[in-house]
């Protein structure tokens, strides 16, 4: 059975009152229902991922937005979490990693990268972009009777 395309969008932006890493993301990343998806935060140089937490906040249309999981030195997951998702750091390119493996429909919301700083626990705020997980409407099942 084939499964519809899902179209990965992801943009990000962080600022603040103290000097912040700039964060960069690919424009887009195309994945399958049922598979799996791989979303990067790169840090600008100067900043080491090490040093900073990364943060994936998600939004549903219509709901606000919750801290879906953060990573630094470990990672801190909130409950309602399913299992499909985890984070992780790659040291060598300075990015921060969202894993989503088995896509599933319900995934299909918004995500956004943030860092913070645990020494000055400074949050940075991101800018709201276009739903950055869409997928695309199944094709229309015809009955054997129709």
């Amino acid at each position: 059975m084939a499964w519809a395309p899902v179209l990965l969008v992801i943009l990000s932006h962080c600022s603040g009152s103290l000097p912040q890493p700039v964060l960069t993301q690919p424009p887009s990343l195309s994945a399958s229902l049922g598979a799996s998806a791989r979303l990067t935060c790169t840090l600008s140089s100067g900043s080491s991922v090490g040093g900073y937490g990364t943060s994936w906040p998600q939004q549903k249309p219509g709901s606000p937005s919750w801290y879906l999981l953060y990573y630094q030195s470990g990672k801190d997951q909130s409950p309602r979490v399913p299992s499909h998702f985890s984070e992780s750091e790659d040291a060598s390119a300075n990015s921060g990693i969202l894993h989503i493996s088995g896509l599933q429909a319900e995934d299909e919301v918004d995500y956004y990268c943030t860092t913070w700083q645990p020494a000055e626990m400074q949050r940075c705020s991101h800018e709201r972009a276009r739903p950055e997980l869409q997928l695309e409407a199944p094709a229309p099942v015809t009955w054997p009777w129709v």
